[in-house]
């Protein structure tokens, strides 16, 4: 199992493919699984990274807060350890912030990004109360009924529940709380003007609630392409897996600067 040692903490990653490198990077309790279909794919055209964050599936508790920060730094070191200058990165949900973060921090360790279902702030009512109510079910007591409710909405079948459950009770709770608490209190949306990479923004048509911050990122980040994906609500790496993973291959393909 691949780890990599960052200073007492192991960190879980996996690598697959050849050619451009592209790193993703996942949302609160879930795991690099919820990747599996792109790396599956993907890896046909590029080299295609993923990881466990500090706390998550297989990667070790952190002793640190887990902060976007954090999260960034440790994918520089990841980026040092596998040989690779730049990379993209793909960020799904909360994730997309730490893509961000990472663009803002590391701007020369990046070629660009793809945000999915991404948002530089939680600023609405209805996530607010949806991650505020995750952050109250992140505890040992009630962590399976959170584990199953995430994994189940990202589950395109029974098989890939099953998967993504093993991997998220693995996690730590306390980290994975620091994860959803921390995504209520990021804000880069002032900060977005001083991004100077391309970035793919990929929204579902149903997922409504999201649509503000694809208005909002389409208006504040310079260079940027926003496409909706009809049918499709939040969950789009598991469950819009052939439109999301065309969008990346021509997205990558045209911002190659390698």
């Amino acid at each position: 199992m691949p780890m990599l040692d960052l200073k007492g903490v192991s960190l879980y990653y996996n690598v697959k493919g050849n050619g451009l490198p592209i790193v993703f990077i996942h949302p609160p309790l879930l795991t690099c699984e919820n990747f599996r279909y792109q790396m599956e794919e993907l890896s046909q055209y590029f080299k295609v990274i993923s990881f466990d964050i500090r706390g998550h599936g297989r990667s070790q508790y952190s002793l640190k807060p887990i902060t976007y920060h954090l999260i960034a730094e440790d994918i520089t070191h990841l980026l040092d350890y596998l040989g690779i200058e730049k990379a993209f990165l793909c960020g799904y949900s909360t994730g997309s912030s730490v893509a961000l973060e990472f663009m803002l921090t590391y701007p020369d360790r990046a070629f660009g990004s793809i945000l999915v279902s991404g948002m530089s702030e939680a600023s609405d009512f209805y996530n607010r109360k949806r991650i505020s109510l995750s952050i109250k079910l992140a505890n040992p007591a009630t962590f399976s009924i959170l584990a199953k409710a995430i994994t189940i909405g990202n589950a395109d079948s029974m098989e890939t529940f099953k998967t993504l459950y093993w991997a998220a009770e693995k996690g730590d709770v306390k980290n994975i709380n620091q994860y959803f608490q921390y995504s209520l209190e990021y804000n880069c949306t002032e900060q977005l003007e001083n991004i100077e990479l391309p970035v793919l923004l990929i929204y579902g048509e149903k997922d409504k609630s999201f649509h503000q911050y694809a208005k909002l990122l389409h208006e504040k980040l310079r260079y940027n392409e926003l496409k909706f994906l009809s049918n499709e609500k939040h969950q789009i790496p598991t469950k819009a897996t052939p439109q999301l993973n065309q969008l990346i291959i021509d997205f990558v393909h045209l911002h190659n600067k390698s």
